[in-house]
């Protein structure tokens, strides 16, 4: 099926919306009002995902899930790092976790103690500062470009390595900006990681998320060392609208460091775990759902262009072109408006809601800024623009 078809505005539910989008989303927001906010698609999931829940529950069995997660769904997630991301993971090594954050928390937990510190880059989603701070570790900024294709200072790094740097946290796609790291940039992260025995935390939630000519390759791929040293964390919420299952994956590279983190998990005492049904639901995305995501990522590609080119006929609004992501992070200095003023001035006057590029939640370097994701219909994301564009021109 086309993406237009997919994707229209036909296939955005309102009304369940409304009921159940919150984060900021649908439910959150006045009626009336429109969130280009949370990081979340206005569609639903693919077929093949629906049908394998509702076969999965037709038994009317819902029993405890093994601590370490079903075997099918890591055979799964091996094959597709195996196929798309040229990484040999075993699935024994592989822990399926209730989402991408806690796949952070728990790493960090495993691999920090209080007193150590962890380089992160600047802007970053504030959940990497948050976990590590939450054990007592401290987050160390590394300023990156805001630009998409803005160079990284690498030299910067030695300068923030000190006797309790343990590791480097990287997030490739980058949120908030949609940089995607090359192939040299990771070469350069894995050869500072090597040179200073730092472990690699790698955040790849958003690597199906990649527009052309932009190519994704994981920092694991690089090389054996970087292989050896490197946690890969994942989720499938953004790829597939699964969010509300809460499922995501660890990998790590031997028997030694996955018992680390299923330690720190929570997992082996049922405190914490991976529900069943958002395993089964994640397993028919990664084995049946390819072309869904491709004519998603297609329907992307023009909802990009179309937030790009309106948001920079604003005075005042710069808007780089994201690599990756399905979010933009324009420029706002040139408006005289701080973030939370022109957020609150589109929330009033335009009905629209946008995250506003605030210290807490994205670094010191995102000020200045604001977020907007464009993961809805045409019709819907043309009206939050046209509104905005009216507002501030």
């Amino acid at each position: 099926m086309m993406a237009s078809q997919l994707f229209g505005n036909a296939n955005v539910n309102l009304k369940i919306l409304r009921e159940r989008a919150f984060n900021l989303r649908w439910a959150s927001v006045p009626e009336g009002v429109i969130p280009l906010t949370a990081a979340d698609p206005d569609f639903p999931c693919a077929e093949p995902i629906r049908d394998a829940i509702q076969k999965f529950t037709s038994s009317g069995y819902f029993c405890y899930s093994p601590p370490e997660g079903y075997g099918f769904f890591k055979e799964s997630i091996s094959r597709f790092f195996k196929n798309k991301r040229n990484i040999n993971y075993d699935p024994a090594n592989i822990l399926p976790v209730d989402s991408a954050a806690a796949g952070i928390f728990m790493t960090c937990q495993a691999f920090l103690k209080p007193g150590d510190e962890a380089i992160v880059f600047d802007p970053i989603d504030f959940l990497f500062r948050h976990s590590i701070e939450a054990i007592g570790a401290k987050a160390v900024p590394f300023a990156v470009p805001l630009s998409p294709d803005g160079l990284m200072n690498f030299q910067q790094l030695d300068l923030l390595i000190g006797p309790s740097t343990k590791m480097i946290c990287v997030c490739n796609p980058l949120n908030p900006t949609g940089k995607v790291l090359n192939k040299a940039e990771l070469q350069e992260l894995a050869n500072f990681a090597q040179k200073h025995n730092l472990i690699i935390l790698s955040d790849e939630i958003w690597s199906d998320i990649v527009f052309s000519p932009a190519e994704f390759t994981s920092i694991a791929a690089i090389s054996n060392d970087a292989f050896n040293r490197t946690i890969t964390i994942t989720g499938y919420s953004k790829s597939y609208g699964l969010a509300g299952l809460r499922v995501g994956a660890v990998m790590a590279p031997d028997p030694e460091k996955f018992k680390m983190i299923l330690t720190s998990s929570g997992h082996e005492s049922t405190v914490h775990g991976c529900n069943s049904l958002g395993q089964v639901a994640a397993a028919a995305a990664l084995d049946e759902c390819s072309d869904w995501l491709a004519s998603f990522k297609e329907h992307l590609f023009a909802m990009r262009n179309l937030t790009v080119n309106e948001l920079n006929q604003i005075p005042g609004i710069t808007c780089p072109s994201p690599d990756g992501c399905y979010l933009v992070f324009p420029d706002i200095r040139k408006t005289g408006f701080t973030p939370v003023e022109l957020q609150e001035k589109l929330l009033k006057e335009a009905k629209v809601a946008i995250v506003p590029g605030l210290p807490r939640w994205f670094g010191d370097m995102a000020d200045g800024h604001i977020r907007l994701c464009f993961s809805t219909s045409e019709e819907i994301l043309s009206e939050a623009l046209f509104r905005i564009k009216a507002c501030l021109s």
